[in-house]
């Protein structure tokens, strides 16, 4: 049975994170991370692409290991993924009927539909979009992803000991595979813009997104709880800013998922985040 931790010695609303230790819980927490591939990649080990179930990694080659890292650090993992009620659907737009119409499934998921046993409950939920979340075409649909995100504020506002942890979208990958001749042909006459020219204009748009979604002036500004947080892992896996699309790459370039290098950097970065997070929500005793 994991053990309930008592809300005492919570800072004060709103206290920076990196003002907060990141020292991890005193106490066993459970925590369901919500995701698709990139998130199965980031929990798996490194090695051979073993799975646990059909959508639950064990371990991949380009595995981050930050599975065995909260679990050191004191973490109860769980995950919702592919082909599961809670796991199956994860654009930016399932977002608010999941929670809002399943928030009891949610706080009770163990391993895709298995529940927790005993009356356990979840008391951190991961989540975050796949990487074609990343592909904005124009401010229109940066203003309804802003819109879309902050929708799930009032949800969140009634489940105050529950802390949620947002990952904004992984950024895509630099270079697109070609296309034959005749589809840019074809894409010019109907006049749809060329994969090439619609990555260069989504990036931008996509880091605009991230920055809004992790920064002090954003998305959580004025919302008073300390029970959601967002990690930008759009700017962990563009190295920071050295541009607006995957630095650690696989595929030639071409493929949106990240390397075993940019798993682990984002373990690495993660986890601290998180027990800053935890404390700061009073759920570290």
């Amino acid at each position: 049975m994991v053990t309930e931790p008592s809300a005492v010695n919570v800072p004060p609303k709103n206290v920076p994170l990196a003002d907060i230790s990141s020292e991890p819980p005193r106490s066993p927490l459970n925590l369901l991370f919500i995701h698709h591939s990139v998130g199965g990649r980031l929990l798996a080990a490194p090695g051979p692409d073993d799975a646990i179930a059909s959508s639950i990694l064990r371990s991949h080659p380009e595995g981050g290991d930050l599975r065995r890292v909260l679990e050191q650090q004191g973490y109860t993992v769980h995950e919702a993924s592919y082909g599961s009620e809670i796991g199956d659907a994860t654009d930016r737009v399932d977002w608010l009927p999941k929670f809002r119409d399943k928030m009891d499934k949610v706080l009770s998921c163990d391993q895709n539909d298995r529940r927790l046993p005993d009356g356990q409950r979840n008391r951190i939920v991961v989540f975050k979009s796949c990487y074609p979340e990343s592909m904005i075409g124009d401010e229109a649909a940066l203003d309804r992803a802003r819109a879309t995100l902050s929708a799930l504020l009032p949800v969140f506002a009634q489940h105050p000991d529950v802390l949620f942890v947002f990952l904004t979208s992984p950024p895509l990958a630099p270079a697109v595979p070609a296309n034959p001749l005749w589809k840019q042909l074809a894409r010019s006459v109907m006049g749809k813009p060329q994969p090439l020219a619609r990555l260069a204009r989504s990036g931008p748009l996509a880091r605009q997104l991230a920055d809004w979604a992790a920064g002090p002036n954003g998305w959580l500004k004025g919302y008073p709880n300390n029970n959601v947080v967002a990690f930008d892992l759009f700017d962990v896996l563009t190295n920071h800013g050295k541009s607006d699309f995957l630095a650690y790459l696989t595929g030639g370039g071409t493929d949106s998922h990240p390397s075993r290098e940019g798993n682990q950097r984002v373990a690495a970065e993660l986890v601290p985040f998180l027990n800053r997070a935890v404390r700061r929500a009073g759920m570290a005793q």
